[in-house]
């Protein structure tokens, strides 16, 4: 039985980095890194809308399908600018327990 909670972005990150160097000709996931980070952009985008677009149309099950889909994206796109899931994280623990109006305030440049 598979995990059911972050670890499974850690382990699907992990994968998509090791098909770096795969054959883009037989993995997507090659074919997005060898793009670029613009491509990996584009994708996350189209994807993003996807799943809002689910949501307003309340749309439960095309919500969760749509959900992993950019998920996968936003982790091709971390891979191609070299951002590691760590990092992330790191910056979500940093953030926890601050509301949201105050970390927001804190990023406005004077």
């Amino acid at each position: 039985m598979t995990a059911r909670d972050g670890t499974t972005l850690d382990r699907l990150f992990a994968t998509l980095a090791a098909r770096r160097g795969a054959d883009p000709a037989i993995s997507y996931t090659a074919k997005l890194l060898q793009a670029g980070p613009e491509r990996a952009a584009q994708k996350l985008g189209e994807e993003a809308l996807e799943t809002a677009l689910a949501a307003a149309a309340g749309a439960r099950e095309r919500v969760v399908a749509e959900s992993a889909d950019l998920l996968y994206h936003l982790l091709v796109l971390w891979a191609a600018a070299g951002v590691a899931p760590e990092e992330v994280w790191q910056e979500l623990a940093r953030r926890e327990g601050r509301s949201g109006l105050e970390e927001k305030a804190a990023r406005r440049k004077p």
